[in-house]
């Protein structure tokens, strides 16, 4: 990481807010915390890596969901994060984060509220939420942190504070964290 990215980090930066999506055991050993785009391609090979092991290694992991939209690169990008986030009010991020990356070339408003039906939400309530820009304030949180800790592109992954830069790099450092124990 570069080091003035990583001086900028501030200490709540790598620390898991009460307002983080998060999902297995948090006071495991190892907490994997995930800079990602809903509509980029590496970060969909990610969600597969990480589902994996969030079916096999929830207990001994924690991870972590924080946003980062490259809306330069994914048009959808902003909108599928403010999506994800209008779910988590009804609680129902883990099913919309699923639909969104298992749908990743269909993120069109209507596609969108399709898939909140399909997580069981209240899609008049989502429409309502997503339009009046209920998540857009948690979006730009996660975006200014990962830009403080030096998140350049996604996925980027840290792994217990330690910034990993993609998915072999972070299979080789998880077994080595979970051997550990």
């Amino acid at each position: 990481m570069p080091g003035e990215a990583r001086r900028r980090c501030d200490r709540y930066d790598l620390i898991v807010l009460p307002d983080d999506h998060v999902i297995g055991g948090i006071a495991a050993s190892v907490t994997v915390i995930t800079y990602c785009d809903f509509e980029c391609p590496h970060c969909r090979q990610a969600y597969f890596l990480i589902g994996g092991w969030r079916a096999r290694l929830a207990d001994h992991m924690g991870f972590v969901y924080r946003h980062f939209p490259l809306v330069k690169k994914h048009r959808h990008a902003q909108l599928a994060a403010e999506a994800s986030e209008a779910a988590a009010l009804q609680d129902r991020f883990w099913p919309m984060h699923d639909l969104l990356f298992q749908n990743q070339a269909h993120l069109e408003i209507d596609d969108l509220y399709l898939y909140a039906a399909m997580a069981g939400l209240d899609v008049p309530h989502f429409k309502d939420d997503l339009h009046a820009g209920a998540g857009v304030l948690k979006v730009r949180r996660d975006v200014q942190s990962g830009h403080r800790c030096g998140v350049q592109g996604t996925p980027t992954f840290f792994v217990n504070n330690v910034l990993v830069s993609d998915s072999q790099e972070l299979e080789q450092t998880v077994s080595k964290r979970l051997k550990k124990q």
